[in-house]
């Protein structure tokens, strides 16, 4: 471990949710002085007009971008409604749009999720099911993690027959930097119980991708 890191006492996590414990998280006005430092970097006045109120606007934005660490997807979950007159059959929510951000390069990463789900004992508001993705997209990512950590909420709130996660995205660190290959994208899915088969598994796909309404 870096002797630096670990000199640095344990403060607290951000959220019950966060995955590890992190170091003392820094005020407003350090954030701020990070940012100007980082436009200094680059090569401009961090004091000039056009650029001294924009480390606030930053931090500010960032809080936004980076909200899923401040929230418990266990709680979002925590209301499943068992009276569906023995619905068994697949509950699909498609096209959730959403944003997230690279762990790698801190660029943004955008598209869709499309999650079904078989019910064992009742189901989960729809909307539910969106906020869970916002969540975890509200976080530096990679979207196979996010992709991972969706279903697994889902599979221990739920305890559904079988849960199927599809995710598509463009990544502006492909897009932007490097290849800089406008217009490629990314899919990911993650299969649980019954979606095992791969017969639901084009089942799924294939209402997915089926034409809307």
């Amino acid at each position: 471990m870096n002797p630096v890191v670990k000199s640095l006492s344990v403060e607290r996590a951000l959220s019950p949710s966060a995955d590890k414990f992190l170091i003392k998280q820094p005020t407003q006005e350090q954030a701020e002085e990070a940012i100007r430092t980082l436009i200094l970097w680059a090569g401009d006045d961090p004091s000039r007009e056009g650029l001294l109120e924009t480390p606030r606007r930053v931090a500010k934005a960032y809080k936004e971008f980076y909200r899923g660490y401040g929230e418990d997807p266990d709680d979002i979950l925590d209301r499943v409604f068992e009276e569906v007159e023995d619905y068994r059959d697949m509950v699909l929510v498609r096209d959730i749009p959403f944003y997230s951000h690279c762990e790698h390069h801190m660029v943004p990463f955008v598209g869709k999720a499309h999650i079904g789900y078989y019910p064992s004992k009742g189901v989960v508001g729809l909307s539910k099911l969106a906020r869970i993705v916002d969540v975890y997209a509200r976080r530096l990512q990679t979207q196979e993690t996010m992709t991972a950590q969706i279903a697994k909420v889902i599979e221990r709130a739920l305890k559904p027959r079988g849960v199927a996660v599809l995710i598509e995205a463009e990544h502006m660190c492909m897009s932007m930097r490097g290849v800089q290959k406008q217009g490629s994208s990314t899919m990911t899915t993650q299969y649980t119980g019954l979606f095992s088969d791969p017969a639901e598994q084009v089942r799924f796909f294939t209402m997915v991708k089926s034409p809307g309404l």
